[in-house]
């Protein structure tokens, strides 16, 4: 099928600009669509798909003979539009990193001629060569491994020269990039109050699956940098921007309510109620908006990543750190960052943090870098962090 894709491909590649077109051409009225028996059919799909992506599951990628190209279309296009009344950034990470891991499924498998037209659609090259130097850093500067660091590669007039096995990695980051940057959708009040069970249904999910990968707080599983920031406070230090929003980011994602945030901030010698507890609502989602805590790379940007252990090079997300380390306590061991092996959180094999999901993800090489690497850590980016707070 030379020059185009057919229904099927739309299936595996609905955040295509044709599979778009061909929702846009089919719905009619929304209101009269989501009432309709079949409305109601894809939305629960929808569900599905989100709840999936929330899980941190890997995306399951069935032969084209056992796709419903309306079905998939339609389910993608209607969880974009849950995510985005939920207004939850941690649940529109987590669905990029889904759509985007599940399209390199696919992609894996593709004849040349249907990857040159995915590549062409989100704006890659269809083939190994190169990318421009700040195309280049916009996607490895979420992957992990030093293979892509810049200093490791070659650069020739202002481009990057890509190997063989690169450029699936980074069409996958792109993809992720591209589908987080779209949201959240513009959906008029009328629609999300039409969706509204079902949004109200995902949101105390999403809490649950919280509670059920961080539990209690236990303040001495915090990772190296959240606890010089705790400390800073209690000492009397005055901590920057940055710091302040990290920490508060951080403390609201492991599940520390707005009341207990605040009167850690009542230790710091600046301290402002008001303000305070403007900051901390904000943050937490009064505003309609969830923060997801920077990733380690971002903390290393605004120089607040401190105090580096070994479990630190093998995560990319303070989150993940917390995680990892809860998960070793539960198993009556001392500490994961003397544990070398130690994956980045339970049940997933590791890390997987694209930078470094969802809840808000530098991430590992993946599986054409090193099948091993930590992928657990990927559920927990989102672009969504301090620097987006200005």
């Amino acid at each position: 099928m030379p020059g185009r894709l057919d229904r099927k491909d739309l299936a595996k590649y609905p955040f295509l600009k044709e599979a778009q077109e061909w929702v846009a051409g089919r719905t009619g009225s929304l209101p009269d669509f989501f009432s309709s028996n079949y409305g109601r059919i894809a939305a629960r799909h929808a569900v599905e798909r989100i709840r999936d992506a929330m899980e941190g599951g890997r995306p399951a990628a069935p032969g084209p003979e056992r796709l419903d190209p309306d079905r998939e279309v339609y389910a993608y296009a209607i969880a974009r539009v849950l995510v985005s009344c939920t207004r939850d950034r941690l649940l529109m990470d987590r669905l990029s990193r889904y759509e985007a891991e599940r399209a390199s499924r696919y992609l894996a498998d593709e004849a040349p001629a249907t990857r040159a037209l995915v590549a062409e659609g989100v704006g890659m090259p269809t083939e190994a060569g190169d990318l421009p130097v700040a195309r280049y850093v916009e996607l490895a500067s979420h992957l992990k491994d030093d293979h892509w660091r810049l200093v490791n590669r070659e650069v020739e007039k202002g481009r990057v020269t890509l190997g063989d096995g690169d450029l699936p990695d980074l069409m996958e980051e792109r993809i992720r990039i591209l589908l987080l940057s779209q949201l959240p959708l513009p959906v008029p009040p009328a629609i999300c109050e039409l969706l509204s069970p079902l949004s109200a249904e995902l949101t105390a999910a999403h809490q649950q699956y919280l509670l059920r990968e961080f539990g209690s707080v236990e303040e001495g599983a915090f990772p190296p940098c959240i606890r010089a920031l705790t400390a800073a406070i209690t000492s009397g230090a005055n901590l920057s921007h940055s710091g302040r929003f990290a920490l508060t980011a951080f403390l609201h994602n492991i599940g520390m309510n707005p009341i207990q945030i605040m009167e850690l901030f009542a230790r710091a010698p600046d301290f402002d109620a008001g303000k305070t507890q403007y900051q901390v609502e904000h943050i937490s989602g009064r505003s309609g908006t969830e923060y997801t805590a920077p990733s380690c790379a971002t903390m290393r940007t605004h120089g607040i990543c401190t105090g580096k252990d070994s479990l630190c090079t093998r995560v990319s997300h303070p989150l993940s750190y917390y995680r990892a380390q809860k998960q070793w306590k539960k198993q009556g061991k001392d500490s994961a960052d003397r544990a070398p092996d130690q994956p980045a959180g339970p049940g997933h094999g590791g890390d997987e943090h694209k930078e470094g999901q969802q809840v808000g993800h530098p991430r590992v090489t993946g599986k054409r870098h090193g099948e091993n690497q930590e992928k657990h850590d990927k559920n927990h980016k989102t672009h969504r962090t301090g620097e987006d707070i200005q």
